[in-house]
């Protein structure tokens, strides 16, 4: 196969696999709006890597998948068994509107997922009432997310992120979290570390939960060239995880493994980032740069 029929095949799956063929978005337009980040900002950089944004992202899940509440709006109004990679799809594309998008786009997809939350309300497996929209409920969705994405990031594209740099990517996502509901969310490395330490306590693995685990890493097409990558980026999520929620879900891994896994995934990354030309980042990417050029005599 000539290398550049290899680049779009390659491009073709991942663009299916994170949402970008949902449509409704072009991210070259309107030229010259940063939308709610813009190229200058950190939230930028990290979220601009499909590679480590992968990992970042299936690790996120295992871990929100331990608050018996978060849990409870999954199995009660999803169709996860189904369609988790249509989870994936519209998780992945949330994350590029809000970082990458024009505003009007971002305030779009913020309100459709507000007009989600509203209706997904019940009881948990304990008869403890949850709410999507509940402000605690949001912090926590958002704090594992962010932070799986940021570690992901440390490990697979620049382990030498400053803290500085790092509190700046909190600070700057936090918004994203306000817009939705969420209310005194950590915005500093120290405050997130502090505040996935207290959440310890209320966490929970139960049968419910190792069935949504069960179901997302085995949630892989079936395609003899995608399944074996999909399988490393599934481990390496889970070897993102804080080890105490690698414990408590029974999904602990050897060095050994360990290592297999990181190796795996930096071999692959290069090939990844060779094929994703047309991505949200590049294409925002077109989007200022438009005003640069524009604004040059």
């Amino acid at each position: 196969m000539p290398l550049t029929s290899l680049r779009d095949a390659i491009e073709n799956r991942i663009s299916h696999l994170t949402g970008r063929t949902l449509g409704g978005v072009d991210y070259t337009q309107p030229k010259g709006d940063p939308g709610l980040f813009g190229p200058d900002t950190v939230a930028w950089r990290v979220h601009g890597d499909f590679t480590s944004m992968m990992c970042g992202g299936i690790s996120a899940l295992l871990l929100q998948m331990l608050h018996p509440l978060a849990l409870a709006g999954v199995w009660d109004h999803s169709n996860f068994r189904q369609d988790m990679i249509g989870r994936l799809r519209r998780t992945s594309q949330f994350i590029a509107v809000t970082t990458f998008g024009s505003r009007d786009d971002a305030e779009r997809i913020l309100e459709r997922v507000r007009r989600v939350h509203d209706s997904v309300h019940g009881h948990a497996a304990d008869g403890t009432p949850y709410a999507a929209s509940d402000p605690e409920l949001l912090v926590w969705v958002h704090v594992a997310e962010m932070s799986r994405f940021l570690a992901a990031h440390l490990r697979y594209r620049n382990p030498r992120l400053s803290l500085e740099a790092q509190d700046r990517y909190f600070d700057e996502t936090a918004r994203v979290a306000e817009a939705l509901g969420a209310r005194d969310v950590p915005r500093k490395r120290a405050a997130i570390d502090a505040y996935l330490e207290r959440q310890r306590r209320y966490l929970v693995c139960d049968a419910r939960t190792r069935d949504v685990i069960d179901v997302l890493l085995h949630a892989l097409p079936p395609s003899p060239v995608i399944r074996p990558v999909g399988a490393l980026f599934m481990r390496a999520g889970i070897d993102l995880l804080p080890p105490w929620a690698a414990t408590l879900l029974s999904l602990e891994m050897s060095q050994l493994e360990r290592h297999a896994v990181r190796s795996g995934i930096r071999t692959i990354a290069p090939v990844v980032r060779w094929s994703v030309r047309n991505g949200s980042y590049r294409r925002a990417m077109e989007r200022m740069q438009a005003r640069e050029q524009a604004n040059q005599p």
